[in-house]
């Protein structure tokens, strides 16, 4: 028996059971309006979801091309849309999650307006976007379910039985909206206390991944800018266990940690570890500081540190601003070490911040981690700091002058690529398929479990706001709507054209008949102009 169905008479036992009281309760408006609301409590989603997760992460290790992939929400509406948008175009949102930015959370959801990617924001608007988020999924989920419902009543009273049983099975195969979030808590805000309780609000809220990253928390920088400090490792990995203590505290022991590290690009730190044996994580940070050799005591400085190393003493060279460099060229080998340490001490995926999207180069680092483990697994950020168009030309450019091709119709130097004249050009279509592979290349070659947008949707929205003001406040007028937005949406078949729908009408005039029968009254009906859409 259908499980709809079972659960229909399970519920009518229950009714009955109490008698005339409950006369007015109708068995399968309660059942559709508990499919409806399937997830009751962030911790059921954060569970829910690192489930699908873990199930992800082995089929890509049994399969590099099975990769995940998301993109970067601001607003739950986005992630909404974003969810509607695949499964529609995909049939399935399999391998499909969301990114949640602490970019975008401080560019766009801060109560301080617009501020840069420095952990400057409340951090509490971060669980809050989680939150709104999976309220706005599970609006999906009601929406089209809805609408299944009603094709379901008016198959029934059209006696059409083939239909629905059809439709029966469609609820009882239900895939949700709701998908794994990966969340960005910066470099934890604080101390590893405050890493703890903001980590606990992630995931009460639904989180089942959580982003933590290895710089210093009150100078925390954007990774594709300048000025990023580290921290030592046992800094770094206090504060994952902080977030494997918030995920075994309430009950997601599979919940799923992701250890980013930036010391690709950065060059400082703001601690000398204190190193308590030969070869501890203390003396290996250490072994990459830029330090001078000390001779006699004589020449050290008032409040200068020293500290032996190689049987030498040396003494770190320290910034006017009080903080110490690495040497030049180390950042390929802290980032190795950072890996390494970060998946032996419970980080379970790695992100390793680049300065341009090279599969190569990801794929030397990445396979450098699994000569120690080996089933080290990357999320990757296909970032838009990337000027993706010219780093591809650029690529393809050096492959052909390795080659000996003829470059001669293109400039000698490679920036100037990215002019438009070359849009059309062989080099830029070659590209462009380097582009268009490149995250199964990188899932394939450099380990990457899941790749993610940071911020598409912010750039995605400035230029459709851009193109649609363009044309509106010009000499289109209404037309730059009705063209670009409006018909493109009746003809792509979206459910936002509906927008009284989406934003809950319909399931709004069904609960009001069930609970008041027909002396409801309704907002949908022929009046309503949300039926010149069909």
């Amino acid at each position: 028996m259908s499980v709809y169905l079972q659960t229909i008479k399970e519920t009518a036992a229950l009714r009955d059971s109490h008698g005339t009281a409950w006369a007015g309760i109708n068995a399968e408006s309660a059942v559709r309006m508990k499919l409806q609301n399937r997830f009751k409590t962030g911790i059921d989603i954060a569970q829910f979801t690192a489930d699908i997760m873990r199930k992800d992460m082995a089929e890509y290790d049994a399969d590099s091309s099975k990769y995940t992939q998301s993109l970067g929400c601001w607003h739950g509406f986005v992630a909404q849309q974003k969810a509607i948008a695949i499964k529609r175009h995909q049939g399935t949102l399999d391998k499909k999650y969301i990114y949640l930015s602490g970019w975008m959370v401080a560019a766009l959801r801060s109560k301080f307006g617009p501020l840069p990617d420095q952990s400057m924001h409340e951090k509490t608007s971060v669980p809050a976007l989680i939150n709104e988020i999976y309220t706005f999924l599970k609006q999906a989920d009601a929406v089209e379910l809805e609408r299944i419902f009603s094709a379901l009543d008016e198959a029934r009273e059209a006696g059409n039985k083939k239909e629905e049983k059809s439709l029966i099975e469609q609820i009882d195969n239900f895939e949700t909206h709701v998908v794994p979030i990966i969340a960005d808590i910066d470099a934890g805000f604080g101390n590893e206390e405050a890493t703890y309780l903001l980590a606990k609000q992630m995931i009460e809220a639904g989180a089942c991944a959580i982003q933590l990253e290895n710089q210093v928390s009150e100078v925390k920088q954007c990774g594709h800018q300048a000025g990023k400090v580290t921290v030592p490792h046992e800094v770094f990995l206090a504060k994952i266990n902080a977030v494997r203590y918030a995920f075994l505290e309430l009950g997601i022991d599979n919940g799923v940690i992701v250890a980013r590290t930036d010391s690709l690009g950065a060059g400082l730190t703001q601690m000398v570890p204190v190193s308590k044996e030969d070869g501890d994580l203390a003396s290996q940070y250490n072994s990459f500081l830029e330090t001078e050799e000390i001779n006699d005591v004589s020449e050290l400085k008032e409040h200068d540190i020293t500290f032996h190393q190689n049987g030498k003493l040396v003494k770190p060279v320290r910034l006017d601003n009080g903080l110490y460099s690495f040497r030049e060229g180390t950042g390929f080998d802290r980032v190795v070490l950072d890996c390494i340490t970060s998946l032996r001490h419970g980080a379970d995926l790695l992100w390793i911040e680049t300065e341009r999207p090279n599969v190569a180069q990801i794929a030397e680092m990445v396979n450098a981690v699994r000569q120690e483990v080996p089933d080290a697994k990357l999320v990757y950020n296909n970032s838009p700091s990337f000027n993706w168009t010219l780093k591809f030309r650029e690529q393809v450019f050096q492959e052909w002058l390795a080659e000996g091709k003829d470059l001669s119709a293109y400039p000698k130097d490679p920036a100037g690529l990215m002019a438009a004249e070359f849009d059309e050009s062989e080099l830029a279509a070659q590209a462009d398929e380097y582009i268009q592979s490149f995250q199964a290349d990188g899932a394939r070659e450099a380990g990457i479990f899941h790749h993610l947008i940071t911020l598409p949707t912010y750039h995605e929205t400035a230029l459709g706001v851009d193109t649609l003001a363009e044309g509106y406040f010009g000499d289109m007028g209404m037309l730059a709507y009705v063209r670009g937005v409006q018909r493109m949406e009746i003809r792509r078949k979206m459910n936002v054209v509906k927008h009284q729908e989406m934003a809950g009408t319909t399931i709004g005039d069904h609960h009001k008949e069930y609970f008041a029968g027909d002396n409801a009254l309704l907002a949908g009906g022929k009046e309503n102009t949300m039926s010149q859409f069909g």
